[in-house]
Protein backbone atom coordinates (compact mmCIF):
# COMPACT_ATOMS: atom_id res chain seq x y z
CA UNK A 1 0.00 0.00 0.00
CA UNK A 2 1.51 3.43 -0.80
CA UNK A 3 2.21 5.53 2.20
CA UNK A 4 3.64 8.42 3.58
CA UNK A 5 7.31 7.78 4.58
CA UNK A 6 7.46 6.45 8.71
CA UNK A 7 9.01 8.93 10.83
CA UNK A 8 12.48 7.67 11.12
CA UNK A 9 12.19 6.31 14.37
CA UNK A 10 10.56 3.66 12.60
CA UNK A 11 13.49 2.00 11.66
CA UNK A 12 15.06 2.40 15.43
CA UNK A 13 12.74 -0.79 16.04
CA UNK A 14 14.65 -4.05 14.67
CA UNK A 15 12.64 -6.25 12.73
CA UNK A 16 11.92 -9.05 15.94
CA UNK A 17 10.48 -5.76 17.55
CA UNK A 18 7.85 -5.60 14.72
CA UNK A 19 7.33 -8.59 14.20
CA UNK A 20 6.48 -9.39 18.15
CA UNK A 21 4.43 -5.81 17.69
CA UNK A 22 1.90 -7.45 14.77
CA UNK A 23 1.69 -10.63 16.38
CA UNK A 24 0.48 -8.94 19.73
CA UNK A 25 -1.83 -6.76 18.31
CA UNK A 26 -3.09 -8.45 14.79
CA UNK A 27 -5.65 -11.38 14.82
CA UNK A 28 -5.33 -14.05 12.24
CA UNK A 29 -8.01 -13.64 9.68
CA UNK A 30 -9.17 -15.04 6.26
CA UNK A 31 -10.25 -12.11 3.85
CA UNK A 32 -13.58 -12.67 2.15
CA UNK A 33 -12.40 -12.68 -0.89
CA UNK A 34 -9.74 -15.42 -0.40
CA UNK A 35 -10.52 -17.57 2.60
CA UNK A 36 -7.93 -19.63 1.49
CA UNK A 37 -5.50 -17.44 3.29
CA UNK A 38 -4.72 -16.09 6.06
CA UNK A 39 -3.18 -12.74 7.73
CA UNK A 40 -2.87 -11.31 10.71
CA UNK A 41 -4.64 -7.97 10.67
CA UNK A 42 -6.63 -5.44 12.80
CA UNK A 43 -9.92 -5.38 13.74
CA UNK A 44 -10.23 -1.37 13.42
CA UNK A 45 -7.71 1.51 12.40
CA UNK A 46 -7.71 3.74 15.19
CA UNK A 47 -6.53 1.58 18.25
CA UNK A 48 -3.98 0.34 15.96
CA UNK A 49 -2.62 3.54 14.61
CA UNK A 50 -2.63 4.71 18.21
CA UNK A 51 -0.81 2.13 19.61
CA UNK A 52 2.35 2.09 16.17
CA UNK A 53 2.65 5.52 17.43
CA UNK A 54 2.75 4.80 20.83
CA UNK A 55 5.12 2.10 19.91
CA UNK A 56 7.85 4.64 18.42
CA UNK A 57 7.13 7.54 20.06
CA UNK A 58 5.58 9.58 17.04
CA UNK A 59 3.00 11.35 16.31
CA UNK A 60 1.47 12.08 13.17
CA UNK A 61 2.22 8.73 11.02
CA UNK A 62 0.67 7.71 8.66
CA UNK A 63 -2.27 4.49 8.63
CA UNK A 64 -0.73 1.40 9.39
CA UNK A 65 -1.94 0.30 5.82
CA UNK A 66 -0.43 -3.54 6.27
CA UNK A 67 -2.76 -4.15 9.16
CA UNK A 68 -6.09 -4.63 6.51
CA UNK A 69 -7.02 -6.14 3.41
CA UNK A 70 -7.78 -3.45 1.40
CA UNK A 71 -10.89 -4.09 -0.95
CA UNK A 72 -8.73 -3.77 -4.39
CA UNK A 73 -5.72 -5.86 -2.93
CA UNK A 74 -8.43 -8.69 -2.29
CA UNK A 75 -10.18 -8.72 -5.62
CA UNK A 76 -6.63 -8.65 -7.03
CA UNK A 77 -5.81 -11.49 -4.99
CA UNK A 78 -8.90 -13.28 -5.98
CA UNK A 79 -8.02 -12.61 -9.56
CA UNK A 80 -4.16 -14.55 -9.32
CA UNK A 81 -5.64 -17.48 -7.83
CA UNK A 82 -8.61 -17.73 -9.85
CA UNK A 83 -5.79 -17.09 -13.07
CA UNK A 84 -2.59 -19.36 -12.02
CA UNK A 85 -1.29 -19.10 -15.50
CA UNK A 86 -0.83 -15.48 -15.26
CA UNK A 87 1.74 -15.71 -12.64
CA UNK A 88 3.20 -19.73 -12.79
CA UNK A 89 7.04 -19.94 -13.17
CA UNK A 90 7.09 -16.07 -13.51
CA UNK A 91 9.35 -13.68 -11.73
CA UNK A 92 6.67 -11.14 -10.17
CA UNK A 93 6.85 -7.99 -7.95
CA UNK A 94 4.19 -7.08 -5.44
CA UNK A 95 4.40 -2.92 -5.39
CA UNK A 96 3.28 -1.49 -2.00
CA UNK A 97 2.54 -4.74 -0.73
CA UNK A 98 1.14 -3.25 2.68
CA UNK A 99 0.35 -7.01 4.00
CA UNK A 100 1.73 -9.26 1.74
CA UNK A 101 -1.88 -10.52 0.58
CA UNK A 102 -1.19 -10.20 -3.17
CA UNK A 103 2.30 -11.21 -3.16
CA UNK A 104 0.95 -14.53 -1.02
CA UNK A 105 -1.94 -15.24 -3.85
CA UNK A 106 0.90 -15.19 -6.46
CA UNK A 107 2.73 -17.62 -4.30
CA UNK A 108 -0.22 -20.47 -4.20
CA UNK A 109 -0.58 -19.70 -8.00
CA UNK A 110 2.86 -20.80 -8.66
CA UNK A 111 5.06 -17.93 -9.39
CA UNK A 112 9.07 -18.81 -9.75
CA UNK A 113 10.16 -15.49 -7.62
CA UNK A 114 7.53 -13.20 -5.48
CA UNK A 115 9.10 -9.48 -4.46
CA UNK A 116 6.97 -7.71 -2.36
CA UNK A 117 7.83 -3.64 -1.83
CA UNK A 118 6.90 -1.50 1.12
CA UNK A 119 8.34 1.86 2.10
CA UNK A 120 7.01 0.71 5.50
CA UNK A 121 9.08 -1.01 7.69
CA UNK A 122 5.98 -2.54 9.75
CA UNK A 123 4.75 -4.10 6.19
CA UNK A 124 8.00 -5.51 5.83
CA UNK A 125 7.53 -7.84 9.36
CA UNK A 126 3.71 -8.54 8.48
CA UNK A 127 4.69 -9.37 4.70
CA UNK A 128 6.76 -11.78 6.20
CA UNK A 129 4.97 -12.82 9.50
CA UNK A 130 2.00 -13.45 6.81
CA UNK A 131 4.20 -15.56 4.69
CA UNK A 132 5.33 -17.76 7.42
CA UNK A 133 1.28 -18.61 8.18
CA UNK A 134 0.73 -19.51 4.60
CA UNK A 135 3.88 -21.80 4.45
CA UNK A 136 5.01 -19.80 1.00
CA UNK A 137 8.22 -18.20 -0.41
CA UNK A 138 8.03 -14.22 -0.31
CA UNK A 139 10.92 -11.77 -0.27
CA UNK A 140 9.99 -8.74 1.19
CA UNK A 141 11.60 -5.19 0.39
CA UNK A 142 12.32 -1.88 2.34
CA UNK A 143 11.90 0.35 -0.59
CA UNK A 144 10.88 2.63 -3.33
CA UNK A 145 10.92 0.82 -6.43
CA UNK A 146 9.02 3.84 -8.03
CA UNK A 147 11.32 3.60 -11.52
CA UNK A 148 13.14 0.96 -11.17
CA UNK A 149 13.08 -2.13 -13.46
CA UNK A 150 14.98 -5.56 -12.45
CA UNK A 151 12.98 -7.20 -15.18
CA UNK A 152 9.99 -8.87 -13.66
CA UNK A 153 7.49 -10.58 -15.96
CA UNK A 154 4.59 -9.55 -13.88
CA UNK A 155 3.75 -6.61 -11.68
CA UNK A 156 1.04 -6.18 -9.28
CA UNK A 157 -0.37 -3.46 -7.39
CA UNK A 158 -3.52 -3.24 -5.33
CA UNK A 159 -4.91 0.02 -3.93
CA UNK A 160 -2.60 2.45 -4.91
CA UNK A 161 -4.66 5.57 -5.40
CA UNK A 162 -4.84 6.97 -1.92
CA UNK A 163 -2.36 9.72 -2.06
CA UNK A 164 -2.61 11.30 -5.37
CA UNK A 165 1.10 12.56 -6.06
CA UNK A 166 2.79 9.34 -5.18
CA UNK A 167 -0.61 7.09 -7.33
CA UNK A 168 0.47 9.57 -10.26
CA UNK A 169 3.62 8.39 -10.27
CA UNK A 170 3.14 4.55 -9.83
CA UNK A 171 0.56 4.45 -12.63
CA UNK A 172 3.20 6.48 -14.72
CA UNK A 173 6.19 3.80 -13.95
CA UNK A 174 3.71 0.86 -14.39
CA UNK A 175 2.91 2.20 -17.61
CA UNK A 176 6.30 2.41 -18.49
CA UNK A 177 6.56 -1.04 -17.34
CA UNK A 178 3.77 -2.74 -19.46
CA UNK A 179 5.52 -1.04 -22.42
CA UNK A 180 8.73 -2.68 -22.38
CA UNK A 181 6.92 -5.89 -22.11
CA UNK A 182 5.63 -6.65 -18.24
CA UNK A 183 2.09 -7.49 -17.62
CA UNK A 184 0.90 -4.73 -15.46
CA UNK A 185 -2.06 -5.26 -13.12
CA UNK A 186 -3.51 -3.21 -10.79
CA UNK A 187 -6.82 -3.35 -8.79
CA UNK A 188 -8.69 -0.18 -7.17
CA UNK A 189 -12.24 0.18 -5.84
CA UNK A 190 -14.42 2.48 -7.47
CA UNK A 191 -17.27 2.45 -5.14
CA UNK A 192 -18.97 0.22 -5.42
CA UNK A 193 -17.23 -2.05 -7.59
CA UNK A 194 -13.77 -2.88 -8.56
CA UNK A 195 -11.53 -1.44 -11.68
CA UNK A 196 -9.00 -4.16 -12.44
CA UNK A 197 -6.56 -2.36 -15.39
CA UNK A 198 -4.58 -4.79 -17.14
CA UNK A 199 -1.55 -3.47 -19.24
CA UNK A 200 0.36 -5.61 -21.63
CA UNK A 201 2.86 -4.33 -24.32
Amino acid sequence: MIGGLFDAASIELDMNEKREFILANTRLIAPPLTPEIGLRLADEAVPIWKKTEEELGAMGLPPPFWAFAWAGGQALARYVLDNPALVKGKRVLDFASGSGLIAIAAAKAGAAEIAASDIDAFAIAAIEANAAVNEVPVGPRLENLIGADEGWEVVLAGDIAYERELAGAAMDWLASLARRGATVLSAIRVDPTFRLTVWTA
